[in-house]
């Protein structure tokens, strides 16, 4: 469905600090970083698509975060969705919302909501019974 998510930045070098480590315990393969464009992205696997992309805007205006969009990524468990949203909080994230069950979206949805140091609004969610 998605050839890729680019998700805009003010401050390159802050948001690879946060995203990195964030993306690793997801286990999410790096895939290229440019500094003098600068841009970074992430692989799917096994196929290489759909990317996950961070930079500043295209267009070289000031980033601003969106209001009602997400980006949302999938946990294989409930422990990793806990694991990935304290390690986004330590890394200079904040939280909108801790993790637990939603099920006024299904019963096991388990899920947590945070923001990059960018403002831009996350989610790490898992689908699979506890």
């Amino acid at each position: 469905m998605f050839s890729h998510i680019m998700v805009g930045v003010s401050d390159f070098e802050r948001a690879l600090k946060f995203y990195k480590p964030v993306l690793d315990a997801l286990d999410v393969q790096f895939r290229f970083q440019n500094d003098e464009r600068p841009w970074a992205g992430w692989q799917s696997s096994p196929d290489p698509r759909p990317l996950f992309l961070i930079g500043q805007p295209f267009n070289q205006q000031p980033h601003q975060p969106g209001n009602g969009q997400m980006v949302a990524f999938l946990a294989r468990s409930r422990a990793q969705v806990d694991e990935v949203h304290a390690l986004a909080l330590a890394q200079g994230g904040s939280c909108e919302g801790p993790p637990g069950l939603r099920p006024e979206y299904h019963a096991h949805y388990y899920g947590a909501y945070f923001r990059d140091p960018d403002g831009n609004k996350l989610c790490v969610a898992c689908h699979q019974p506890g």
